[in-house]
């Protein structure tokens, strides 16, 4: 029997609070750059310990740091005059027996590929230059992955999901989402979207980063603010029937000609630095009205660090669980180091809902738990985001 406790508390749905503030970097933001090459370079090292050994090995790379560069744009041009640093550090598995392996050139090389096919206008050849420092794991922690059977926890730590999201949350994420899709070759991929809903109005503020040598002046700079306003407003609409308001690039100056203008379409170029962790959750999104973890996730091995998996899997626990119907579901699942992560020190439900969901609630929970390791499986294939 696992440790399940399923709760129904009397408390008041976020959706009918006054007050709500979420928050969304977008895949071009420092922060989210850090966690999206962790987790290349992760997923990498999962794929070439099986094609070697037919088994993942140790290794956490959530450890990536950004350095912000020096650029000079303008319109219709500019240049990056001092590159953007990306250090890689973490642990991995570097040899087994006399074989060494080379994490530090596969790790490199995932960082630049995962930048080539994210970040469209930044040249990874000279914009940016990569280091790492990649060491061997610890002893301990290594012969906690090694065991047989259903993997070992590797820290003492928890997992945090809700579900379902509200429509302040799905607005929010799916603004950044919808901006990135728009084919708008003057937008950036460094996108930050906060949202402020103060009871039946929801007032976005966007952050884009322009890219300058597809905007010819300020009229041009101008009138691509002027779409985009148009476009996200129509696109509102469609996700609430709520009061939204939306202001663009705010920290803007027309009259001074300070504007959010960029050479690369991101905003680490000229000095802001980014790391793992320090943005958005496996939901996509920093909701600081929701219990969170502050746990880093991307790049974590996907075997049996339960900062990852725990995460990830209340996430899928607390969706299937809203699934049946709950009005709203928060789940965190408790671990302790060296025990089974199909058997959590505490599984903790608390429902907003009907009371008869009960049996099904623990259902789903036992389902999950007992089969853990597909989120290892969907995390080697991508099938899951971690920010």
């Amino acid at each position: 029997m696992r440790n399940i406790v399923i709760e129904f508390p009397n408390v008041v749905p976020l959706e009918k609070q006054v007050i709500e503030l979420v928050e969304r970097k977008g895949i071009g933001h420092p922060d989210s750059l850090c966690d999206g090459i962790a987790e290349s370079i992760s997923r990498t090292l999962c794929r070439e310990y099986i094609d070697r050994y037919g088994k993942i090995l140790h290794h956490n790379t959530d450890q990536v740091e950004i350095v912000g560069g020096r650029a000079e744009p303008e319109f219709g041009g500019g240049e990056v005059k001092k590159s953007i640093y990306i250090l890689l550090g973490g642990r991995a598995t570097t040899w087994v027996g006399k074989e060494t392996i080379p994490v530090g050139d596969i790790a490199i090389n995932a960082a630049r590929e995962y930048l080539r096919k994210n970040i469209k206008n930044l040249d990874v050849d000279s914009h940016v230059k990569i280091e790492q420092m990649l060491g061997q794991g610890s002893a301990d922690l290594m012969g906690v992955f090694e065991q047989e059977g259903i993997p070992r926890a590797n820290d003492t730590s928890f997992g945090v999901g809700f579900a379902p999201m509200t429509a302040t949350e799905r607005l929010v994420l799916e603004t950044e989402r919808y901006i990135s899709k728009l084919g708008f070759k003057e937008i950036g991929e460094d996108v930050k979207v906060m949202g402020l809903r103060n009871g039946d109005k929801i007032k976005l503020t966007v952050a884009c980063a322009m890219v300058s040598k597809y905007i010819s002046d300020m009229d041009h700079y101008r009138s691509v603010i002027d779409k985009l306003y148009t476009k996200l407003n129509s696109f509102a609409s469609k996700i609430t029937d709520k009061d939204v308001s939306i202001d663009i690039n705010t920290a803007d100056d027309y009259e001074k000609g300070i504007i959010y203008l960029t050479v690369t379409g991101i905003s680490a170029e000229q000095g802001d630095d980014g790391s793992v962790g320090r943005g958005n959750r496996v939901n996509g999104l920093i909701t600081p009205y929701r219990p969170m973890s502050l746990e880093a996730s991307s790049g974590k091995n996907p075997v049996n660090h339960v900062g990852k998996i725990y995460n990830l899997l209340s996430k899928k626990i607390a969706e299937e669980i809203a699934e049946e119907g709950a009005e709203q579901v928060y789940v965190k699942l408790l671990s302790q180091i060296g025990k089974p992560i199909d058997q959590p020190l505490i599984a903790s439900i608390h429902i907003i809902g009907d009371k008869r969901l009960k049996k099904k609630v623990r259902r789903i929970v036992d389902y999950w738990l007992e089969n853990v390791t597909r989120i290892t499986e969907m995390c080697v294939k991508g099938e899951l985001t971690t920010f």
